[in-house]
């Protein structure tokens, strides 16, 4: 198979790998934390949109212990600081992903939400058509995809217009038992659930992440993915056959690393300003968080390069990464977040650099203390609108409830 030869040649760009470490942080005082909402249990990531086209990025998330969906409308920076106006879109046990998607295409934003556990259910959350009505539960409407039901524990979901036919498609990812990849193709009336069709693309394992990223520079959208467990555990990517009848069988898989380690959230940028995308990650080895760069080395995406940065004493399990130029000094920074951040441990950090990427001079900074345990997606955007990267994330075991949705403020302005 096509990935075999690429993996061989990955094997031998990580026998060249460069450990990177990162210095202890110096004493700092935690960022100050504004709550969203911390109303119900198990915030289980962020997904972003500007459903009310008013500029600013809203919020959906799942509540996975409070099974149920919610958005978020962002009130602009001068109330950003508060509690913001939410709407719960669904009930949803053992929710792991929600997304925001106009699959009817009538101009309201819907949601997608995967679901694990018992339910092991892909639900669409249809939105009222009347802007005004949005945040009214009463308006909502929920349905199962059914050919989804009982098929796997789904874990992530993306749309992406996957054949050119019809309104958008659904890509998504799930976990053992019959963990795999693959699209939910949509039919020509958008609001036929018992007419979406299921077309696995790989087997995985765990999936933690998708994207959809044209990873070759040949035109068309390819599936980027974190695979957490087994045999096709690694960050790979999936190729994209362009051509009719392939897209409906099992896509060209390609490996790209960290097939020994235990492979979190994934997240793109260049990070070295080469011109071209890397990929970094969130991964565990040995029960210890690192943050993998896969840096590209070629346009095609078949050669990679696997740098570590492992995690600071102080810090907990490795689960989400971030880059984005934190403290305004034009370098791209790092900020990570984690899990089993017990005690004393931070759970969400940032690394700054004096050097190169690949020069091993990185410095660890704290941005949310001791308080937290199992933090989760991390998001960077300007919300308080003074000019530098605030951090939104959510967590969802702290005092058994979690400390819900919320973002940490920068104080670099």
């Amino acid at each position: 198979m096509a990935f075999r030869s690429t993996y061989a040649s990955v094997r031998l760009l990580l026998a060249v790998c460069i450990a990177v470490s990162a210095q202890a942080a110096t004493p700092e005082e935690p960022w100050k934390c504004h709550i969203i909402d911390d109303t119900t249990r198990g915030a289980d990531g962020v997904k972003l949109a500007d459903v009310n086209r008013d500029g600013f990025l809203d919020i959906t998330t799942g509540w996975e212990e409070g099974g149920l969906t919610r958005v978020y409308l962002n009130p602009g920076p001068q109330k950003a600081k508060d509690k913001w106006p939410s709407v719960t879109v669904g009930q949803t046990p053992s929710i792991e992903d929600a997304v925001f998607v106009d699959l009817d295409d009538d101009g309201a934003v819907d949601v997608v939400s995967c679901c694990e556990g018992d339910c092991q259910s892909v639900f669409v959350h249809w939105a009222p058509k009347n802007k005004d009505e949005y945040l009214q539960e009463s308006k909502w409407r929920s349905q199962v995809i059914p050919i989804s039901k009982g098929m796997t524990r789904w874990m992530f979901c993306i749309p992406l217009q996957a054949d050119g036919r019809f309104g958008v498609d659904l890509i998504a990812g799930s976990k053992e038992p019959n963990a795999r990849i693959g699209w939910f193709e949509a039919p020509q009336d958008a609001r036929d659930l018992h007419a979406y069709k299921w077309h696995t693309l790989s087997p995985a394992g765990w999936i933690m992440s998708l994207a959809s990223v044209d990873m070759d520079s040949d035109g068309d959208l390819d599936i980027l993915t974190s695979d957490r467990k087994g045999p096709m555990r690694a960050c790979r990517w999936l190729e994209n056959p362009g051509a009719a009848d392939a897209l409906k069988k099992e896509w060209p898989n390609h490996f790209m690393g960290c097939r020994d380690k235990e492979v979190m959230f994934l997240t793109q940028a260049d990070i070295d300003d080469d011109g071209l995308q890397d990929v970094l990650a969130a991964v565990n080895a040995n029960k210890a968080g690192q943050i993998a760069i896969l840096r590209r080395l070629d346009a095609k995406g078949q050669q990679w390069q696997e740098y570590t940065i492992p995690y600071p004493e102080q810090a907990g399990t490795a689960k989400a990464v971030a880059v984005g130029d934190i403290n305004l000094d034009g370098v791209k920074d790092i900020v990570f977040s984690c899990e089993n951040a017990k005690g004393p441990k931070s759970g969400v950090m940032w690394l700054s650099r004096r050097k190169g990427v690949f020069d091993g001079d990185w410095r660890a900074h704290d941005i949310s203390g001791p308080a937290g345990i199992k933090y989760d997606l991390i998001e960077l955007l300007d919300l308080d609108g003074d000019g530098d990267l605030d951090v939104l994330a959510c967590e969802e075991q702290e005092g058994g409830k979690g400390l819900g949705v919320f973002w940490y403020e920068n104080p670099c302005r």
